[in-house]
């Protein structure tokens, strides 16, 4: 597609939409973790050397209580200098090995990490590139955009590290529960007493947090929304004077972030304390009753020294495991929202046995075409249309006619429901979407252009062009002068959208953009709807070589193009209830004769033009909305 960008949107087709509330799932979701899978197994030898580390750190961890406890017992109460600095060598040791094991499983799991979220982004982007345009009528962009940042965001935190720390603290757990009841099976059942309790807190905890951190992702879903809309919309904001109101009304919502922040900040400040609390009531408890086990010579001092050590290091990994429980929750909605979007399948899709269109004359046939963007709500009936090679065709008709979605099927960027449509006799349908619309220029009301230079956005269609060919064609289309006005010319960098452009010099760019890609067919959606009456006479020129031995279809309000097409379709409710050259269609004083009467009459009139009939009364139902 060339000229414009996008499509038309029509808010139909629901039955697409992926649309969900923000919500927290299960922190083990089978097909996330399956599907997260095939993006990890190229790293299989990578995994198992981060997976040895996290093992090696785990019990070189662990086993540090145990050292500083021999040391106590078999080298310091025994005054043995020597044997102290080899077991300090030890410890030491043992540290190092327990820095580089942490080092080496945060350094591969951070590379494989990125590495599968950048597959799985450019899989995501690649698939959006290849959806149908009924699958972004039915989704927000906010929401698409949630899926390729915020959800791969939330994976990312367990790529990177939080699914082999819970690995990592689940087997220090182990490993401490190990050592507890091997060292003091009598203190081991004293340190797992404060257990009951630990468990109804996390529990409780758990419950509230879910609530809380749901809260925190639904506000700022809506504050996102907030933001997006009032950015987008801000010329009308401005124009409509809705700034206090609007800034009024996105204080309300950010407020309610506030607070869900808030709450959500009290839930996880209070749980550190109680759980401090309870570590402190394990420790009192083991001192005394450690304490009388060494002043009765039943246990070492150097024993309960490492045995107090090993209940601190009980309760961290149950404590970090309880905090990743909401971060496992997020990741497997994150993934399944994401996957949820690869799988949804394109609408609009190639045979397996497409063919590449060749070059084509440019004749166009609609044969019976039916189309419903909803299924039992026609919005095409029955159309038969045969246009020439080389004909410039004009649709016009009242909003909703039906205009717009023909362009659509001729783009097939939706499939007919019946009939069919034909190019040089191939059913559009035969042949490869991507050869088809090599062969087309579309041309939008506002077109869009992209950040990048001018020459940029120019060859943006047929990449391979010459820099005398893009400036030709600017020229060709009246462009060329105001493009070297331009502080840097044709390597001037446009803003967002081509803000830096006024209207009219953005569809000059525009019609240069089709002309360079050359195409066979031609459409024009509503071209010169949006410029001045000066700007429009440049346009009309430019048009006039766009349209030489093309075949065109043309939308259009101003009547200067309408009433120099070669034929004018009416279209009404879907339908092609007229259709003949300017002349004879006002003679005829039918429908286009009161759209003419209603519309163009007074477009006419404002350019300075005289009307050439006297409309007959009566002459056909005159539409609501916009007239053509």
């Amino acid at each position: 597609m060339h000229g414009g960008g996008g499509g038309w949107g029509h808010s139909h087709g629901g039955h697409h939409g992926i649309d969900r509330d923000e919500s927290l799932g299960a922190p083990y979701d089978h097909r996330v973790v399956t599907r997260l899978g095939a993006y990890t197994r190229p790293y299989g030898p990578l995994l198992a050397a981060a997976l040895a580390s996290t093992l090696v750190y785990a019990v070189s961890h662990a086993a540090g209580p145990r050292i500083i406890g021999i040391a106590i017992d078999h080298f310091i109460a025994a005054g043995d200098a020597t044997g102290l600095s080899v077991i300090a060598a030890v410890f030491l040791g043992n540290g190092l090995i327990t820095l580089g094991a942490q080092y080496g499983q945060s350094l591969i799991l951070t590379w494989v990490g990125q590495r599968v979220l950048h597959a799985l982004r450019t899989d995501l982007f690649k698939h959006l590139q290849k959806l149908s345009l009924s699958f972004f009528d039915a989704n927000a962009v906010g929401r698409l955009m949630s899926r390729a940042q915020n959800d791969v965001l939330s994976l990312q935190e367990l790529l990177t590290g939080g699914l082999f720390n819970v690995i990592q603290d689940i087997v220090t757990l182990v490993i401490v529960v190990w050592f507890l009841v091997t060292m003091n099976p009598k203190l081991a059942l004293v340190t797992f007493a404060v257990m009951p309790a630990l468990v109804v807190i996390m529990l409780v905890w758990q419950r509230l947090a879910r609530n809380a951190f749901m809260q925190v992702r639904q506000a700022i879903a809506i504050v996102n929304a907030g933001l997006q809309e009032n950015i987008s919309g801000v010329r009308v904001i401005q124009s409509l004077t809705r700034e206090r109101r609007n800034s009024q009304e996105f204080d309300r919502v950010n407020a309610a972030h506030f607070n869900a922040n808030v709450q959500a900040g009290r839930l996880s400040a209070v749980v550190q304390p109680l759980v401090e609390v309870l570590v402190a009531v394990a420790t009192a408890l083991v001192v005394v009753f450690g304490g009388n086990q060494v002043l009765s010579g039943e246990l070492a001092v150097g024993e309960l020294v490492a045995f107090t050590l090993y209940v601190q290091r009980f309760f961290d990994p149950i404590r970090e495991l309880t905090m990743q429980y909401t971060q496992f929750q997020r990741a497997m909605v994150g993934g399944e929202r994401i996957f949820e979007v690869l799988d949804t399948e394109p609408q609009v899709v190639d045979r397996a046995a497409a063919a590449d269109l060749p070059p084509v004359q440019g004749r166009v046939r609609f044969e019976n075409v039916q189309f419903e963007y909803i299924p039992g709500i026609p919005v095409i009936r029955g159309v038969d249309l045969d246009v020439a090679p080389g004909e410039t065709v004009a649709l016009v008709g009242a909003t909703g006619a039906g205009k717009s979605s023909l362009f659509s099927l001729l783009a097939r960027f939706y499939d007919v429901t019946a009939g069919a449509i034909t190019v040089d006799g191939w059913d559009i349908r035969s042949v490869t979407q991507a050869s088809l619309r090599r062969q087309l220029g579309i041309v939008l009301q506002d077109p869009f252009l992209f950040t990048g230079s001018v020459r940029d956005n120019i060859r943006y269609g047929r990449l391979e062009a010459l820099d005398a060919e893009v400036e030709e064609a600017a020229r060709m289309v009246g462009a060329h002068d105001f493009i070297v006005r331009l502080e840097q010319g044709y390597d001037t960098q446009l803003h967002e959208r081509g803000g830096n452009l006024s209207v009219g010099q953005r569809q000059l760019i525009s019609f240069a953009r089709a002309l360079l890609a050359e195409p066979r067919i031609l459409m024009l959606d509503e071209a010169t709807a949006n410029v001045d009456t000066q700007t429009e006479q440049v346009i009309q020129r430019a048009l006039g070589r766009l349209l030489r031995n093309r075949t065109s279809f043309v939308i259009a309000h101003r009547l200067s193009t309408v009433r120099d097409a070669d034929r004018i379709v009416v279209l009404d409710h879907g339908r092609i209830v007229e259709h003949g050259d300017h002349a004879s269609l006002l003679a005829r004083g039918g429908y286009y004769a009161g759209l003419y009467t209603m519309s163009f009459a007074a477009v006419g009139g404002r350019n300075g033009r005289l009307l050439e009939e006297v409309m007959p009364s009566g002459g056909g139902l005159v539409p609501h909305g916009d007239a053509v």
